[in-house]
């Protein structure tokens, strides 16, 4: 299964950096078919049981909106709400209400310049489970621009992680703004950016990370010109751990990935890949988000029947690892046969891994998704598509260094 967002709009001008892929990435789970599939949750249908306001992709919420979570009945199990500003996460205190079918944060009003994500488990009146992962962001005042960031600050991850600076405005003066970025490792090695489109920016060495660098960002956006009239805002300074190295490699042909850690096979899985008619991107790609469960609709990605109803639903899809942004997944799969996995590919373009509903810890799946982090990366070779777009999530390692270089907007000799 492949799964597609699209790059969420930004608000205009702002207050503040947004972290995650979370920041590029937002929405919901679910799989694509070959080529980019624009779309997103949008309001919950009628089999849906969660309900969330602000709706999720909601864009410049303002902050007298309520945010609540509501199921029509049964319980909601759990809520966990996150409010991202500058590149940092923090947990939305809140109270269920006595009869349980309503959450709603302490602190009524929403912060400004912010992305709330919302992630709920709720149990129906026939004691079914169902789970829900929303987002939205609020308002950002006006004439100013801002970048959202990858990764969190603070955070570690592997490996294969590029810093990732997504705009809010189209930067017209893209040179300004990239000299007004400066991106350093320890222990030292060159980092070059490159621009995708009008209001991405990206930094990366020529080769992954070396284990245990540290990485600094400094942001020295505020009153630079991005665009006539806009400036920055941001003046801070973002760091981040770059972990062990752990590289996967998903042979779609002979159905199974290769899992190396520091350059040691740890393990063969058996997956199933992309079938014939949806398979799976070859290329590299980083490991941007992962979630323990979320819901997967084909509606959402324009996998329809002749009624308009999704291919498949799948509510409480478990241990959902993010590749790239238009929505390819390497995900725990409970639904297919045992034998599938080693032998054939049936997914409509992720990669999947066997799994028990709710999720297996000593499952494939879950011995994978406790041992990754955001910043991995999980290559595909032998698959019958094309290589995964640069832009398509982390993708940047596709690019040789040559053609890397040659997308920053400051000419160097």
């Amino acid at each position: 299964m492949r799964h597609v967002t699209g790059r969420a709009r930004r608000a205009r001008a702002a207050l503040a950096v947004v972290g995650a892929w979370a920041g590029l990435l937002t929405g919901t789970a679910g799989c694509t078919p070959d080529g980019p599939v624009d779309g997103v949750f949008g309001p919950p249908g009628r089999g849906d049981v969660i309900r969330v306001t602000p709706a999720d992709g909601s864009e410049g919420v303002r902050p007298g909106s309520a945010l609540r979570v509501r199921v029509p009945e049964g319980r909601l199990e759990s809520v966990k709400v996150v409010v991202s500003q500058d590149a940092r996460e923090s947990p939305v205190p809140g109270r269920l209400s006595a009869d349980g079918l309503t959450w709603k944060p302490d602190d009524e009003r929403l912060a400004l310049a912010a992305k709330y994500t919302v992630d709920a488990v709720a149990v129906d009146g026939q004691g079914r489970r169902s789970a829900r992962h929303t987002t939205f962001t609020t308002h950002v005042p006006e004439e100013r621009f801002i970048g959202y960031l990858a990764p969190e600050d603070r955070s570690t991850v592997g490996t294969g992680m590029i810093v990732s600076l997504e705009f809010n405005r189209k930067i017209v003066h893209r040179a300004a703004v990239e000299r007004a970025v400066r991106v350093t490792a320890r222990p030292a090695v060159e980092i070059r950016p490159h621009w995708f489109g009008d209001s991405r920016l990206d930094f990366r060495p020529e080769d992954y990370w070396k284990p245990g660098t540290k990485v600094t960002v400094d942001l020295n956006l505020r009153d630079i010109e991005g665009a006539p009239g806009v400036y920055g805002l941001q003046r801070r300074t973002f760091t981040f751990t770059v972990g062990r190295s752990q590289v996967s490699v998903v042979d779609a042909s002979a159905h199974t990935m290769r899992v190396r850690r520091d350059g040691e096979l740890l393990t063969t899985v058996p997956v199933t890949a992309g079938a014939r008619k949806t398979p799976t991107y070859n290329g590299k790609m980083v490991i941007t988000e992962m979630l323990e469960v979320t819901r997967m609709n084909g509606a959402t990605v324009g996998f329809t029947d002749d009624d308009g109803k999704g291919e498949y639903d799948i509510p409480d899809v478990p241990h959902a690892i993010r590749l790239t942004s238009s929505g390819t997944f390497l995900h725990g799969n409970y639904w297919a046969e045992a034998d599938v996995f080693g032998r054939s590919n049936v997914s409509h373009g992720c990669v999947g891994l066997r799994d028990v509903k709710g999720g297996g810890a000593d499952t494939p799946a879950g011995w994978f998704f406790d041992r990754s982090l955001v910043g991995d990366v999980v290559e595909v070779v032998n698959s019958k598509d094309k290589k995964v777009a640069p832009d398509n999530g982390l993708g940047g390692w596709n690019m040789n260094w040559k053609e890397w270089t040659a997308g920053g907007a400051v000419k160097r000799r």
